[in-house]
C-alpha cells in the first residue's frame, strides 16, 4: 500500500539512506473511505485519490512543524509502500470532521521502508507558515494553494532549505 507520510524536514535529514524505519504513527494512503468519498464528488482517478491523502498528509506536517518550531519551517511527506496488513484505517465517528478519510495507522516497528520520493514546500514557503503560525487565514490560503515539489528519493539529502 502507498502512503503518504507527514514529516519534518528534520526527520528527512536524519535520515541514512533510501530507506526508514516506521514506528506505529499516523499517515495517509488512498483508503476505500476516500475513494468512496471522492467517487461521491465524481472524482474516479486513481492519481486525483492519492493527491487528496498526499494533501491531508502535508496538513498532518504542519501540525508536526507547529508542535515543534526549532524545524525548518516548511511541510514535508514522504511517499513509501508497505504491507497492507501493516496499515489500518483510522475510525472516526460519522460526525467527526476533523478525521480524514485517508487517515490510517501504520503498525511498527516496520524497517527498511524503501522511500519513493518525498513532497517538500518551496523555501519561499517558511513565511507562509509562519503567518499561519502567527493566527493569519490569507496565509492558510495561500499555504493551500502551494503545491509541494517532488523529490526522488535519490535527492532527499539535496531538498533546498
Amino acid at each position: 500500500m502507498r502512503l503518504y507520510v507527514p514529516v519534518t524536514l528534520a526527520e528527512i535529514d536524519a535520515l541514512t539512506g533510501p530507506t526508514m524505519t516506521l514506528e506505529t504513527r499516523g499517515a495517509h494512503a488512498a483508503t476505500p473511505a476516500l475513494v468512496a468519498e471522492l467517487a461521491a464528488e465524481g472524482v474516479d482517478d486513481l492519481e486525483e485519490v492519492e493527491y487528496v491523502a498526499q494533501l491531508a498528509a502535508a496538513d498532518d506536517s504542519l501540525v508536526l512543524v507547529a508542535a515543534d518550531p526549532a524545524v525548518p519551517w516548511l511541510r514535508a511527506v514522504v511517499s513509501v509502500d508497505v504491507p497492507d496488513a501493516s496499515v489500518r484505517p483510522v475510525d472516526a465517528a460519522a460526525d467527526d470532521d476533523d478525521v480524514a478519510s485517508s487517515a490510517v495507522t501504520v503498525e511498527g516497528p516496520l524497517t527498511g521502508v524503501r522511500i519513493v520520493c518525498a513532497h517538500v514546500d518551496e523555501p519561499e514557503a517558511a513565511s507562509d507558515i509562519q503567518a499561519v503560525m502567527g493566527g493569519d487565514d490569507d496565509a492558510i490560503e495561500r499555504l493551500a494553494d502551494r503545491d509541494l515539489l517532488w523529490y526522488d528519493a535519490t535527492e532527499i539529502s539535496s531538498i533546498p532549505r
